[in-house]
């Protein structure tokens, strides 16, 4: 199993605190580190100051040396195509090759409207998640000259510079990840575009159920389903002991500003979260791994409590 660290950083976190975040998880061996992109705080408060995803992972990709790193994901409304194509290959070049780029059709229609961005019906947004990443496909992998004319989006006569693979570091282009739920509509997304497929909110169970109805929707395309990514979000709280677990959960309830039972907010997540001591949490991963996922990312809804980053990595690959 392999693990990279996924912060929600919409919840009120400055570059600094972003940037100890980072390098933390590259001194505990993490694989990589994945950041949310909002422009809007939650769980809690609406108010909290938020940043750019990709302004951040730019200046990640300067003060970290080898972790990698990425965004998960940015929604098609916030970049044109072209833009994001470019801004992803300036990071991945000042990071030496070290860039994950997970795109979607985003689903927080608040923020969207607030800050001015078009939010259109979810088809209208899944055809134009489809376009963007053929976009991608084409700026980086694409002969001079290619073109694209699509619904939404127009590419003429492209001439992308630099091409991937031209900078130290780097062979190829990035990796692009896509994901979600798990509906036929994204399988067939991530079968045609996507390097990797990251399901959020699944238990083992339903995962192995996801990643079977992956695969057939894999074979179907013609692609042999081993040459595709399977990856888990899966929220999680560790703690030493019983009593440091109890102190987390608390810590959590209350930066989501819940008030009401705890134990009946956390009861229908512990069946898809990794939750509770070093051996439950170590229990948990395999049943993951059983089910078919080959990498986790370890959603910490804690991302201030550096100590629990460092918990993590000494209970599950230290």
């Amino acid at each position: 199993m392999r693990f990279a660290l996924m912060i929600e950083a919409q919840q009120g976190l400055s570059y600094a605190e972003q940037l100890a975040v980072a390098r933390r998880a590259e001194a505990a061996g993490f694989e990589a580190m994945f950041r949310s992109d909002h422009y809007e705080s939650f769980p809690g408060g609406s108010d909290a100051p938020t940043t750019d995803a990709w302004a951040v992972v730019a200046g990640l990709a300067r003060e970290t040396e080898h972790i990698g790193l990425g965004v998960l994901v940015s929604p098609v409304g916030f970049r044109a195509p072209g833009n994001l194509a470019k801004v992803a290959i300036t990071v991945d070049e000042m990071s030496g090759g070290r860039i994950g780029v997970g795109v979607g059709a985003g689903w927080h229609d608040g923020e969207h409207r607030r800050h001015g961005f078009p939010f259109p019906e979810i088809g209208e947004r899944a055809e134009r998640l489809e376009e963007t990443l053929e976009i991608l496909h084409g700026l980086w992998e694409g002969p001079d000259g290619w073109s694209f004319l699509g619904r939404y989006y127009a590419v003429e006569d492209a001439q992308f510079r630099p091409r991937p693979g031209s900078y130290p570091g780097r062979e190829g282009r990035p990796r692009i990840l896509v994901g979600g739920s798990g509906t036929p509509r994204s399988y067939r997304i991530a079968a045609r575009w996507a390097d990797e497929f990251n399901l959020s909110s699944a238990s083992p169970q339903v995962a192995a159920q996801k990643y079977a109805a992956l695969a057939d929707a894999l074979r179907a395309a013609g692609r042999d389903p081993s040459t595709l990514t399977r990856s888990a979000m899966v929220g999680t709280l560790i703690g030493r002991d019983r009593d440091e677990v109890r102190r987390r959960e608390a810590d959590l309830l209350a930066a989501f500003g819940e008030t009401g039972d705890g134990e009946a907010w956390f009861e229908p997540r512990r069946a898809r979260w990794i939750h509770g001591t070093p051996d439950e949490a170590r229990a948990a991963v395999a049943r993951y791994a059983e089910a078919g996922a080959e990498r986790i990312m370890l959603q910490v809804f804690l991302p201030r409590d550096l100590d629990m980053i460092d918990l993590i990595a000494e209970a599950l690959f230290g």
